[in-house]
């Protein structure tokens, strides 16, 4: 059996978004999600993540979003202790990269404390593929026993398996292309087994209008992940099994 994980990035940014992910699960197709622990609505996620507990839930370790959990930063945090922007990471950067280490064990303890048991590491922003920073990231995979996205490098995609680190044979950043027909979940599947899509589905707050570049798609993406036409399309599907992190 095929088996497609609808990954749903940002639970925990904001109350909007999280009922969104909620209603992509309960209502669509989406069957996981990742958390934002530094985030307003980080609690509020937690609550509903216990509430629904077939959705499955991991950790979106965050670098460029909001405020960090720790405050001893010095390398990853502009003047006002604010996260830098994701600019700041593409081409050449300098940082302490024991503060990425210790931010994102920050996160993922706060996870922890919640009661919640992670299916999953992914990142905002995919930081996790930037620089020296894969080296953290299966680092906290390996120390918690986790799958993560496959959004790395051939060389890093090398290391999760020579390390043992769970992960889908691929892993695709276009939703609506993805799902669209039958034809295009054929292609998805040649060659492999297992497929992660990332989605960012959700309803607009004012938290995401006014501090995310990426606001109505997501509607667009709810609306998508809940049509009738995407669940007939895999109600017929008996070879693909809508799973989650925990499935592989």
């Amino acid at each position: 059996m095929k088996k497609l994980i609808i990954n749903a990035d940002d639970f925990g940014y904001s109350r909007g978004i999280n009922f969104g992910i909620v209603d992509a699960h309960q209502l669509g197709v989406l069957t996981s999600t990742t958390f934002m622990t530094n985030m307003p609505g980080a609690d509020h996620a937690a609550e509903l993540s216990k509430q629904h507990q077939e959705l499955g839930v991991g950790i979106h370790l965050v670098l460029t979003c909001g405020k960090p959990l720790l405050n001893q930063h010095k390398t990853i945090v502009d003047s006002n202790g604010y996260f830098r922007k994701v600019d700041f990471y593409k081409g050449a950067f300098t940082i302490d990269y024991e503060e990425v280490y210790q931010e994102w064990k920050a996160q993922i303890e706060k996870f922890l404390s919640y009661g919640l048991i992670p299916t999953h590491l992914d990142s905002h922003h995919h930081t996790n593929s930037f620089g020296d920073i894969p080296n953290i990231f299966i680092k906290l995979a390996k120390e918690y026993d986790l799958p993560v996205r496959n959004n790395m490098v051939p060389k890093y995609s090398r290391i999760l398996q020579e390390e043992g680190v769970k992960t889908t044979d691929s892993f695709l950043y276009v939703l609506e292309s993805s799902i669209k027909d039958n034809q295009t979940l054929d292609q998805i599947f040649e060659g492999n087994h297992s497929v992660e899509v990332m989605s960012h589905p959700g309803y607009l707050d004012k938290e995401i209008l006014s501090g995310s570049s990426f606001s109505y798609p997501r509607v667009d993406e709810l609306e998508l992940l809940m049509s009738e036409k995407i669940i007939e399309l895999f109600r017929n599907r008996n070879d693909i099994q809508l799973s989650t992190f925990k499935d592989i």
